[in-house]
């Protein structure tokens, strides 16, 4: 699946689970609707997360020179594109990540400002970063990335520290979408990385009953290629009503935030009492 794409179903992940609007499904409570502006932000950056093992991805120059590092690190550790951070374990070990810099947080001693929540703030920089990488919003610029995504964060650190709790759960969202995106397209994942289960040789030659090889790789990856390859116009047509409810999903919240209360609006027109 292609980076902006990935991005959008991150964005469109979270308000789903989060958003207390009528067509989400609220399963993780205590979201306020400023953390479903950010956490669509941060979630669309962390359906990223799992490309960075690729020097050459979308969010490899993403906020040059830490993402160029980071991304080295990453394929270095990962034994490369679609191996481990693309798998079941890959996603616990950047939740654990994430989980770990929530402890990493200052007493400021300032009265209304109290304790910063500074590593999830520089990993919200990170996050941030990579979805307007990949959201092509900072596009052929270097200096709007590192602005945009200071900002975004510190604001959230000084006014809303509380929204940090849900980080952890960001990110793993996130990787699980990016995952199971990669997963209906035709090259599919290594869920089970580093194990590797390869497909029987039958399955490879075509000599059984039922063919395999779409569904089960030769290197283990296994797939249900229901978008075809990467980029494919069938992706494009998914990604439509996806993009549009992330949209929709942030416009209410950013509403709500405002005070307008679409929650209101929405009962008039159907009819809800």
């Amino acid at each position: 699946m292609m980076g902006g794409h990935h991005a959008a179903t991150g964005a469109a992940a979270w308000v789903a689970v989060t958003s207390t609007a009528p067509f989400a499904f609220g399963w993780y409570e205590g979201v306020s609707d400023t953390g479903v502006l950010a956490g669509a932000l941060v979630c669309a950056g962390a359906a990223l997360l799992p490309d960075a093992d690729h020097h050459s991805g979308t969010i490899a120059n993403a906020l040059s020179p830490v993402s160029n590092w980071v991304v080295k690190v990453v394929e270095t550790v990962s034994g490369g594109h679609r191996k481990g951070t693309h798998s079941i374990l890959g996603v616990v070990v950047f939740t654990a990540i994430a989980w770990l810099l929530s402890f990493v947080r200052v007493d400021t001693g300032i009265e209304g400002i109290g304790t910063v929540q500074v590593g999830p703030g520089i990993l919200c920089v990170l996050l941030v970063a990579f979805a307007l990488k990949a959201l092509k919003i900072t596009r052929d610029t270097k200096i709007l990335p590192w602005t945009t995504s200071v900002v975004l964060a510190a604001l959230i650190a000084v006014f809303a520290p509380e929204e940090w709790f849900w980080m952890p759960f960001c990110v793993a969202l996130g990787c699980v979408v990016h995952n199971l995106g990669d997963f209906i397209t035709t090259n599919g994942v290594p869920w089970f990385w580093p194990l590797k289960f390869r497909s029987p040789r039958w399955a490879r030659d075509g000599k059984g009953i039922i063919e395999l090889t779409s569904f089960w790789k030769r290197n283990g990856s296994l797939a249900m290629p229901i978008l075809g390859n990467a980029g494919s116009v069938r992706e494009w047509i998914f990604l439509i009503p996806v993009s549009l409810y992330a949209v929709v999903g942030i416009v209410w919240a950013l509403l709500s935030q405002m005070g307008y209360y679409p929650q209101g609006f929405w009962n008039q027109v159907f009819g809800i009492a």
